[in-house]
C-alpha cells in the first residue's frame, strides 16, 4: 500500500485473541469474513501464534488450525504486522495458550476518516470499554439503587 491509499482509508484497529490451552476451533472467521465481505471492515493482516508452557512462542500456520475454517483468511497480509508487533502480542500471552492477531481498516468509518484529514483534522485520541467494564458499572449503579430505594 502507498501513501495515497493510506489517506483513504478508515481508522485501523487491532485485537490479540488468546484461547487457552487449545487452538481456536474457527467459529468466528465466517462472522469475521462476514463483516469483510459486506463492506463493514477490511482485513489488513491476520496471525496466528502459539505460546508453550516454557514461554517458548511460535507461528501457527493455517494448516495448524484444525477445520480450515481459516483458511478464507489466506493471504491476508498488508505488511502492517511484523516480528515486533507479534512479539508485543505474544509478551501479553499466558503460557500453553495460542492467539490470533487481526488488524483490520474500519472501512465503514472511511469516508468519514477522509474528510476528516482533508479539512485538517486530526485524530488525537482514541479507545474502547471493554464489556466487562461496563457490566460492572452496571451492577454497581443496580446495587446502590437497590440500597437507596
Amino acid at each position: 500500500m502507498n501513501a495515497e491509499q493510506f489517506e483513504e482509508m478508515g481508522p485501523i484497529d487491532y485485537i490479540v485473541i488468546e484461547w487457552p490451552n487449545q487452538q481456536p476451533t474457527g467459529e468466528v472467521a465466517p462472522m469475521i469474513l462476514d463483516l469483510h465481505d459486506r463492506g463493514i471492515i477490511r482485513i489488513l493482516d491476520i496471525a496466528f501464534i502459539a505460546k508453550g508452557e516454557d514461554g517458548s512462542v511460535g507461528m501457527l500456520s493455517l494448516d495448524d488450525l484444525g477445520d480450515g475454517s481459516f483458511a478464507l483468511f489466506e493471504g491476508a497480509s498488508s505488511g502492517l504486522l511484523g516480528q515486533d508487533e507479534i512479539d508485543d502480542a505474544a509478551s501479553v500471552l499466558e503460557p500453553g495458550t495460542s492467539a490470533a492477531v487481526l488488524v483490520w481498516e474500519n472501512h465503514w468509518a472511511a469516508p468519514v476518516a477522509t474528510a476528516l484529514r482533508r479539512s485538517g483534522g486530526q485524530l488525537v485520541a482514541s479507545g474502547r470499554i471493554p464489556v466487562q467494564a461496563i457490566l460492572g458499572a452496571l451492577e454497581a449503579a443496580e446495587a446502590t439503587t437497590q440500597v437507596t430505594e
